[in-house]
């Protein structure tokens, strides 16, 4: 089963059990696949769907930031709640010395020595951390790595 028809099948059981918060999350996320499919006329896959997903996580923990500063718990609780459920569609996060060996092992695949090749690096890294690595915490990781 695709993440995609996972999360349409969430969606009708949250309709079925009148689980309104639930629901509405969800539609969240279904709009937001929808947008892409028809901006882009594309079918959306997993590797997509990841990167949607990866990408509201992102959006809802900086909102979650801003609401804590505010004193708005209401509005916090429910970007808690988002995060959970968005995060539960998301393969599991790898360590630290997980990323550090993808990294070294994409430098050594691709051959690269300086900064100008950190787009192919980051091209190979990009299907194996996707949804699990913060993106630009793997970005500054292969800078270093390759001498920045």
């Amino acid at each position: 089963m695709t993440l995609k028809s996972q999360i349409l099948e969430d969606v009708k059981t949250a309709m079925r059990a009148r689980d309104q918060k639930r629901l509405t999350a969800l539609r969240l996320i279904t709009a937001a696949i929808k947008q892409i499919e028809v901006d882009q006329r594309i079918e959306v896959d997993d590797q997509i769907v990841l990167g949607i997903l990866d990408k509201m996580v992102k959006q809802r923990r900086e909102s979650l930031e801003q609401y804590e500063s505010a004193g708005r718990d209401d509005l916090a609780a429910q970007e808690k709640f988002e995060i959970e459920l968005v995060s539960a569609y998301l393969p599991e996060a790898l360590s630290d010395d997980e990323v550090a060996a993808l990294i070294k092992q994409a430098v050594a695949d691709t051959g690269a020595s300086s900064i100008r090749d950190m787009g192919a690096v980051m091209n190979k890294l990009r299907a194996q951390v996707q949804g699990r690595a913060d993106m630009k915490a793997v970005s500054s990781a292969v800078k270093a790595q390759l001498g920045v």
